[in-house]
Parts: C-alpha cells; sequence; structure tokens
C-alpha cells in the first residue's frame, strides 16, 4: 500500500476494506474540491487527509461518516453502501468533528456521561475515563468554566470507551498539549493494532512511525 497518494489515485481497492469509496466528486459552492477519488481504508490502517484550507479535508470526512453527501461516487462499508446500511454502519463508526460539541450547561462528567450513553457506550466509567485525559479534579466543573482545550478533551474521552472499529477524526488535536497528543497517538496505534482503523485530519507532523500512516494529500482548487 502507497504511503503517500495523489488525490486522483488513492489506494488499490481491497477486498478486506473496513471502508472504501468509489469514484467520489465533491462540489461546494460550485467549486470542484475533488474528484474520481478512491479510498481503501484496512484494519490496521491509519489513514491522515492533509491539504490546505478549503481543499475539502472536512467535506471529504463527512461523507466517508455518511453525514454528507457526494457529488458523485459511493462509500462502502465492508463492501456494502453505507447509504443502504447506514445503521449497521453508524454501530462501527466514531466521528469526532472540528468542534468538540460540548454543552456548557452541564459538567465534564455529565458531557461525557450523555455522549456516551447517546452512542450505546456504557456511561457508568465515564469519570475513570475523563482520568485518561487529564481532567480528573475537573469532572464536576461545568462546561462553560473550562478551556477549549479542556473541551476538546471531553470529547477525546469517548476513545476510551469505543468499541467501533473505524474512527473518524477531524483535527483531534486541536488545543492539545503535547503530552495529550503523544498520548492519541500510542491510542490511534493501540487501536489500528487491534483490527480497527483510524482516519484523521490534523495541520501538525504526526509522530508516528513513517510506514504506520498512510496519506491522502488534496488540493486546493480554484474552479
Amino acid at each position: 500500500m502507497s504511503k503517500q497518494n495523489t488525490e486522483n489515485k488513492v489506494y488499490t481497492p481491497n477486498a478486506n476494506s473496513l471502508l472504501s469509496a468509489n469514484n467520489l466528486t465533491c462540489i461546494r459552492e460550485e467549486r470542484v474540491l475533488f474528484e474520481a477519488l478512491n479510498i481503501s481504508v484496512c484494519a490496521g490502517d491509519i489513514l491522515q487527509i492533509e491539504g490546505p484550507n478549503g481543499a475539502g479535508k472536512t467535506s471529504l470526512l463527512r461523507i466517508l461518516a455518511g453525514l454528507s453527501q457526494p457529488y458523485d461516487g459511493c462509500v462502502y462499508f465492508q463492501d456494502r453502501n453505507i447509504a443502504q446500511y447506514r445503521e449497521v454502519f453508524h454501530q462501527d463508526l466514531l466521528y469526532l468533528g472540528h468542534l468538540p460539541g460540548v454543552k456548557d450547561e452541564m459538567t465534564a462528567q455529565e458531557n461525557l456521561e450523555f455522549n456516551l450513553a447517546l452512542h450505546g457506550l456504557a456511561s457508568n466509567t465515564a469519570e475513570t475515563t475523563l482520568a485518561e485525559v487529564n481532567l480528573l479534579g475537573f469532572e464536576d466543573a461545568l462546561a462553560s468554566h473550562l478551556s477549549a482545550g479542556q473541551h476538546r478533551r471531553i470529547a477525546l474521552a469517548r476513545l476510551w470507551q469505543s468499541n467501533a472499529k473505524i474512527w473518524i477524526l477531524d483535527e483531534p488535536f486541536t488545543a492539545i498539549d503535547k503530552l495529550g497528543v503523544k498520548k492519541l497517538e500510542q491510542l490511534f496505534l493501540q487501536h489500528a493494532d487491534n483490527g480497527g482503523c483510524v482516519i484523521l485530519t490534523t495541520h501538525q507532523d504526526l509522530s508516528l512511525p513513517a510506514e504506520r500512516v498512510n496519506k491522502v494529500t488534496l488540493a486546493y482548487r480554484f474552479y
């Protein structure tokens, strides 16, 4: 499998893919963000989507997660079109968008319990999970009193309890310190080694072994 790819030739389709995309084209406000894009992500893969602002990275993640529709092309979960198997697909998907989605009127622990329950995950271990993201001592603090980095860590805490094989993460390192980034990277490796896959965008360089990270590079288009 190629480590770095152009936007029009990504991976050779693989029958063992967890998630794949065929001939994806995305158009926003009459501008083509990407076209004829093919992706195949297998168990054990860590895939970084890179490119300048406006190139379509978030749009691509949302299409792969089934939250947006492409202008053309299809996304498949284990060779099944996600449009036809949405419920089954979402049971094996954890998507974290660029915004943390934290409710200011709730405490850190209440936010995590709410998100875990919403996704069918055990909410009774929220306090223990908050320790993984260094939020012990803040579990009873209202989110409105917490920093942007602490908001992000509330959202990321779900990763430590997720049973989903496919993680799609938009800028997971935003407002996270170096120690937190290192801990997340080790979690990504552990998840991949356990048969999952990680698809992410980030504006910073990953310190993971180069052979563990595949890349798709999107170019900014002016038309």
